[in-house]
């Protein structure tokens, strides 16, 4: 906190930026510079998703702390389920996981990396 120059005239005010990167997991401040995660769809849709339509997920960036851990916590908030066969990456891939009719749609998250059947679980 300091008085500002500006211009040669002396601005005698305190100026203190204000800090305002949050981690989506825990939700506290993150100091320096935040790690991004998006989600990509393997395949683009053919056409754009109406704008009267919301799209079934946001692809972010989403920022967080640098530990997978504040990754898993938002996972867990929103309901995704995470492939254990994989690992918080930078993208992760969208798994629909079909249910009942009527029901609403869940989906899974993997980095896409390895090549057997996905193992699902709780984040």
């Amino acid at each position: 906190m300091s008085p500002l120059d500006y211009l040669g005239v002396h601005i005698p005010t305190i100026v203190e930026d204000n800090v305002s990167i949050r981690c989506d997991g825990c939700l506290e401040v993150i100091a320096g510079t935040p790690w991004r995660m998006n989600i990509l769809d393997v395949v683009a849709p053919e056409t754009a998703v109406s704008w009267a339509v919301r799209p079934p997920l946001n692809p972010g960036p989403f920022e967080f702390h640098s530990d997978g851990a504040h990754v898993r916590m938002w996972m867990r908030a929103k309901g995704y389920l995470f492939c254990r066969k994989g690992e918080v990456r930078e993208i992760m891939r969208p798994l629909p996981i079909p249910g009942p009719d009527g029901a609403e749609q869940r989906y899974g998250l993997c980095d896409g990396i390895h090549r057997d059947d996905h193992e699902l679980v709780p984040a």
